[in-house]
């Protein structure tokens, strides 16, 4: 046996030399394809379609071939070179928009090879479309996760929430306890917020109040499916139905509801810390009554008397917030969650009336409208804090048969003015997207600033507009610096290691799909606990790793504006 050794040890060694061959190949080829950055999950036949190819100055001629038999089908010349100093990178750009042809497809760039695959379809984002608002479902609360639904991301009920204690900051009783079950995660914590329900669910119920036919028979595999619902607002509806839980007797709203402290990266069922009912404030009282007086039109005609129920509960919101129009809500000493804080709540009064006149057509809330200017200006990092401003000028467009005309001639301009000014910016930087600035959830930014974008297609059917909001998607898709897909489980880099309990904890190897990471984020809020590379540009200061709150976080106010921004483009893009 001695003399097998020596062979056996050769054989080893061969082995392990062409693994090494074989990784330094897969590296090198990811490092390729990398720096073709390009919308992974594809375009739609007649839009405008571009990759950005980085590092690459020797480059000048591509061909995009046919996945099915090999067969180039368009070659071209590169563009001359661009220098982006917030990606840090000297690109080119790759135009095939003259390919229409539906198909699988990829790029091959001279000395680089070839991108990820892409497709070019009537339809193109529909499932990434339905991921976004599935990846609610997998946030659920007080439900477990059946395996028929969630196939191998089921889980085990969490947080029943039937016995929530009052904290001192509620003004409650704190020997009391309170019934306040289901709703949706907020984010990567097991947190609930008022303000973070209520503004994703105004963006969500936009959408389908400007397209209720094309919404109501879509079919997400959720437990309610088959009623005689529509799932996109069964979904939403079981969101709703928690807020309804955190309305004070006096009309105003409880802030949260929450643990002392974030729990560990555990399963839901395995948090078990107790929980509370915490504050009080102006800004979660508005933003209720806005989403609640949203409801009450979208869901008149589903169930008339829980519509009604959302009207009236809206109004005395509304009367609570007149009365107390300055609580700020501050996280108390011993509470360490997210706060959501906010001392300006002139947006939030806006977007209220808004709703309520709309819904009302009584003068107390034109009045107001009227009297109170919103800016028209897009500002990234306003999130929570400000955007719903625009989100009642939405809706004031959308129901302009109820509006004076002046008003409504006024909005119209002045959102117009606002989108032209996006997409100068969308056409005038070699990413082609329209944020220049990179918040805490950039990614949401880009795809918020293409719904006030939309919103000006919706009002002229100028093309320009269209074309921006879809040149904003292939960025979230994978047209950026980082050469990933966004969102978790659509493309076919997608991030891994997101910041999120469950996928943290439930020893699946991929994390829940459908959510959006957060994106680049300059100010680095979580350096601490995350190395960052040295000097690293604003478009870059992202990474892949579970303790990047900061970056690669999820959260119900980013998703939002991402299923909207699908939902527009599937049904307009016809």
């Amino acid at each position: 046996m001695k003399f097998l050794r020596p062979l056996l040890f050769i054989v080893f060694i061969t082995v392990v030399l062409i693994s090494s061959c074989q990784s330094n190949k897969t590296s090198e080829e990811l490092t390729q394809k990398d720096a073709i950055r390009i919308n992974q999950i594809g375009y739609y036949p007649n839009a405008i379609k571009k990759a950005i190819i980085a590092d690459s100055l020797k480059a000048a001629k591509f061909s995009v071939i046919n996945n099915n038999n090999g067969e180039t089908v368009l070659e071209g010349d590169l563009s001359q070179t661009t220098e982006w100093k917030l990606a840090g990178e000297k690109v080119k750009i790759a135009d095939f928009s003259q390919l229409k042809d539906t198909g699988n497809y990829a790029l091959v760039i001279q000395g680089l090879g070839k991108s990820y695959d892409f497709s070019i379809q009537e339809n193109v984002l529909e499932d990434v479309f339905k991921g976004s608002l599935r990846g609610l479902y997998y946030q659920g609360v007080s439900m477990p996760l059946e395996k028929k639904y969630a196939g191998k991301w089921e889980r085990p009920l969490g947080h029943p929430d039937n016995q929530v204690k009052f904290h001192i900051s509620s003004g409650r009783d704190t020997t009391e306890t309170i019934s306040s079950p289901g709703g949706w995660y907020d984010a990567g914590d097991y947190n609930k917020y008022v303000i973070n329900a209520a503004f994703p669910l105004g963006q969500m119920f936009l959408l389908y109040e400007q397209y209720p036919e094309r919404l109501h028979k879509i079919d997400l595999n959720i437990p309610e499916s088959g009623n005689a619902t529509s799932d996109y607002l069964d979904e939403m509806k079981y969101e709703m139905d928690w807020l309804l839980t955190m309305q004070d007797q006096d009309g105003g709203l409880f802030h949260k509801l929450t643990t002392k402290n974030f729990e560990g990266m555990v399963m839901p069922h395995e948090a078990v810390s107790q929980r509370y009912i915490v504050g009080k404030g102006t800004a979660a009282t508005l933003d209720f009554a806005a989403v609640m007086a949203q409801a009450y039109r979208i869901f008149n005609k589903e169930d008339n008397a829980y519509a009604e129920e959302c009207l009236k509960r809206a109004l005395s919101a509304w009367s609570w917030a007149i009365k107390n129009p300055n609580v700020e809500f501050r996280n108390p000493e011993d509470i360490h969650t997210g706060e959501y804080g906010d001392k300006n709540f002139d947006d939030e009064f806006y977007w209220a009336a808004a709703e309520l006149y709309v819904s009302t057509e009584e003068k107390e809330f034109l009045d107001y409208l009227l009297a109170n200017e919103p800016s028209y200006a897009f500002r990234p990092g306003e999130s929570w804090t400000a955007y719903m401003r625009f989100l009642g000028m939405f809706s004031m467009l959308n129901n302009a048969e109820r509006m004076p005309g002046d008003l409504v001639e006024k909005l119209k301009t002045n959102i117009i003015a606002s989108a032209d000014s996006l997409v100068e910016a969308t056409e005038t930087n070699p990413y082609f997207q329209s944020i220049t600035d990179f918040h805490w959830g950039s990614n949401s930014d880009v795809l918020n600033a293409s719904m006030l974008m939309a919103q000006a297609y919706r009002i002229t059917k100028d093309k320009k507009y269209l074309q921006a909001v879809r040149e904003n998607t292939d960025y979230v898709l994978g047209k950026n610096p980082m050469g990933y897909s966004y969102v978790t489980g659509y493309g076919s880099k997608t991030p891994m290691f997101i910041h999120h309990r469950q996928s943290a904890a439930d020893s699946i190897a991929e994390p829940v799909p459908g959510l959006l990471s957060g994106g680049p984020n300059s100010r680095q809020n979580d350096k601490e606990h995350v190395d960052y590379p040295a000097n690293v540009a604003p478009m870059k200061s992202w990474v892949d790793e579970e303790p990047s709150y900061a970056s690669n976080e999820i959260c119900l106010n980013w998703n939002a504006p991402l299923t909207y921004i699908l939902g527009f483009l599937e049904l307009e893009s016809k």
